[in-house]
């Protein structure tokens, strides 16, 4: 598809669904630099690590504070 009938159809969207376009645009050069996509992965698969090593953090933070109190563990 040439962007002489590109454009039109973008110009129709609203400025939301323009948005989103110009992130997919992004994306695309992003997957197609070798190194970019690299960078990209590694970066998503550590935030989803990330992500999941620190659901439980505050609850468990919680039940140590709660059993120092009660004198079940020391510090």
């Amino acid at each position: 598809m040439c962007m002489i009938r590109l454009s039109p159809k973008i110009r129709q969207l609203p400025e939301s669904l323009v948005q989103e376009v110009n992130d997919f645009i992004d994306f695309l050069l992003v997957r197609q630099d070798s190194t970019r996509w690299q960078l990209w992965i590694h970066f998503t698969d550590a935030l989803t690590l990330s992500e999941s090593g620190f659901a439980d953090y505050l609850p468990n933070l919680e039940d140590y504070e709660n059993r120092l109190a009660r004198g079940e563990i020391q510090w």
